[in-house]
């Protein structure tokens, strides 16, 4: 009874984890949160990539094999000749002579074949997981090579607006210096200055080349297709809160699923191991056929059955052994979710931290640094052209300006490669979390 409940529990476990894992009846994918453009990416990679494509198939093979792992063996059939005589060859010479056909079935012993659905099961499940972990990484990965490239077509704009200015610079300095009321050394600086800013374009150039390609790679694109980078995106007026987010990731954090099922399985092999000490049994049952006598004589058929199995005889090289080496995986797999517990709150507060530092840059940069280094460029330029400051000044004022346009668009842009970064641990999108727990909707907007 009770050798038939345990079938009856493990059948069911088994039922269990091919409804969890087939594809209809699968929870929402997680993923982290994107903009329209940058969704549309996402999807496309997440379709086409052939990593995830591959860890896709894999999955499917394990799930096909989850019935093969718990079933018999094929049985085996066989034909044979018994106690022919070699003087004569003939079967009708000795009573004992038979022709032999046979029929056997290996049977394991009891409980095994479940051990061996459910070691099969889990080993789908946790790829599953780490199909899971993948996608979710594929999506940071294109997040953050769309940011980038976010951030060097900003550059790109600014590097134009200096060189449009500083060509301004340039044609006053030698409206200047033609009448007389400027130096020589004005006009050849604002060339140095725009022949550097025309270095620095073709590097950005290349740059946005590299991130463009870097985004079709990971999209698995046959040639290369542009790609619009984002424009003026909206401030992420994220309002986190560490505790909750760690407790979030030590929940949903995909690799840490990973590694839970990993225990599972260790456990699993544990349990085949010790079942490993009982024997498997060889069923037999064979009907030999026996041909009429010389004399006429009608003899009857034999029917044989036999029972074989092994015996344990080397456990302590064998059973031992690999009672021994699963326990020490058991063991592994615990440490191993254990590291991984233990590190995954200190990422999600660097992560945290690096948000709220970079927010506080971003917002001092372009509510003071900004405005203040406006005023400069502005009344520096206007002094310049009466004469009163020298160039020197008029184009570090201008520069310094762009500069920090530059550096407030590169917060804003890391700000959004962090919250990727923080998605990815977290296991899903901070917008998917309960509305009073960690975020605020994106509800600033960038000042222009």
């Amino acid at each position: 009874m009770k050798q038939f409940l345990l079938k009856i529990l493990s059948f069911a476990f088994v039922v269990t984890v091919i409804a969890f894992i087939a594809p209809g009846n699968s929870a929402a994918e997680p993923s982290i949160w994107a903009p329209p453009q940058l969704a549309v990416l996402i999807e496309e990679g997440l379709e086409k990539n052939q990593d995830i494509q591959s860890l896709a198939s894999k999955v499917e093979s394990l799930k096909e094999e989850i019935s093969f792992a718990g079933s018999l063996n094929d049985p085996r059939i066989g034909i044979g000749l018994l106690n022919l005589p070699t003087d004569t060859f003939r079967f009708d010479q000795e009573p004992m002579t038979q022709k032999q056909i046979f029929i056997a079935q290996k049977i394991p012993w009891f409980g095994k074949l479940d051990l061996r659905s459910q070691r099969a099961a889990i080993k789908a499940i946790r790829q599953e997981a780490v199909l899971n972990a993948k996608r979710l990484e594929l999506a940071r990965q294109i997040a953050s090579a769309y940011y980038e490239l976010g951030f060097v077509a900003s550059g790109q704009k600014i590097n134009e607006r200096l060189i449009k200015m500083l060509t301004q610079l340039l044609k006053v300095s030698e409206s200047r210096y033609a009448a007389g009321q400027g130096l020589q050394q004005d006009v050849l600086q604002a060339q140095v200055e725009v022949s550097k800013l025309l270095d620095e374009q073709i590097t950005l150039d290349k740059n946005s080349r590299m991130l463009e390609d870097r985004i079709n790679s990971l999209l698995n694109r046959e040639s290369f297709t542009p790609v619009i980078p984002p424009e003026n995106p909206p401030f992420p007026d994220l309002v986190l809160k560490e505790e909750k987010l760690q407790d979030r990731a030590l929940k949903m954090n995909p690799w840490l699923k990973v590694k839970l099922v990993e225990i599972d399985q260790a456990s699993v092999e544990v349990e085949l191991a010790r079942k490993d000490y009982w024997p498997d049994m060889d069923f037999k049952v064979a009907y030999g056929q026996r041909d009429e006598s010389q004399s006429g004589q009608d003899w009857a058929d034999f029917l044989s059955t036999s029972v074989v199995m092994n015996i344990p005889l080397w456990q302590n090289k064998r059973q031992d052994k690999k009672l021994g080496a699963t326990k020490l995986r058991h063991k592994a797999a615990l440490q191993s979710y254990q590291n991984l517990a233990t590190g995954l709150p200190h990422r999600v507060d660097a992560l945290v931290t690096d948000i709220r530092n970079l927010q506080k840059n971003y917002k001092l940069i372009t509510d003071a640094l900004i405005v203040q280094a406006e005023q400069w460029a502005r009344s520096s330029l206007i002094a310049y052209e009466v004469g009163k400051v020298n160039f020197n000044t008029t184009i570090t004022a201008q520069v310094r300006l762009l500069r920090f346009e530059l550096q407030s668009e590169n917060y804003l842009f890391s700000l959004y490669k962090k919250r990727a970064e923080l998605e990815e641990v977290l296991g899903a999108s901070l917008l998917y979390q309960n509305p009073e727990d960690n975020v605020s909707p994106l509800n600033k907007e960038k000042t222009s």
